[in-house]
């Protein structure tokens, strides 16, 4: 993966190469190394992403809002947020999380890959299965 440090010409540059990625966590970018440790010299603190955040709140509420009888589908549910109703029916899938899953994203705990955007395309519905896939990213 690494390369040889290369040592320039004139005997006071040398270029190293080390391959990283780069995420998006909370509206803020977090460098991580080869193997997905996250790179920095101090402790990690936590950084709870606020997007996953309200998008768990408002499926839970939408979930209560269908149980109480309040909205009997989500087209009203829809209807009354002005939004997508496609949108509503992916929000709603994030209820069927595992609760340590969910106890995990809330306290800033989940793994720096485990994103909005790829829970809102979708996971595995076994809590087992769910716990196996946040450890890699998903599709």
């Amino acid at each position: 993966m690494t390369g040889k440090p290369k040592i320039m010409d004139d005997g006071r540059t040398v270029t190293v190469r080390v391959p990283i990625s780069i995420r998006r966590r909370g509206g803020r970018k977090l460098v991580l190394a080869p193997d997905g440790a996250a790179i920095t010299s101090t402790p990690i603190t936590r950084h709870v992403d606020t997007a996953m955040v309200k998008a768990i709140a408002r499926a839970f509420r939408w979930r209560e809002m269908l149980e109480r009888g309040e909205c009997a589908t989500i087209r009203e549910i829809a209807t009354a947020e002005k939004i997508n109703e496609s949108y509503v029916g992916r929000v709603l899938r994030l209820t069927l999380l595992a609760p340590d899953i969910v106890e995990r994203i809330l306290g800033g705990r989940e793994p720096a890959e485990l994103q909005l955007k790829g829970l809102l395309r979708g996971f595995p519905a076994g809590w087992p299965e769910q716990r196996a896939s946040i450890s890699k990213p998903l599709p």
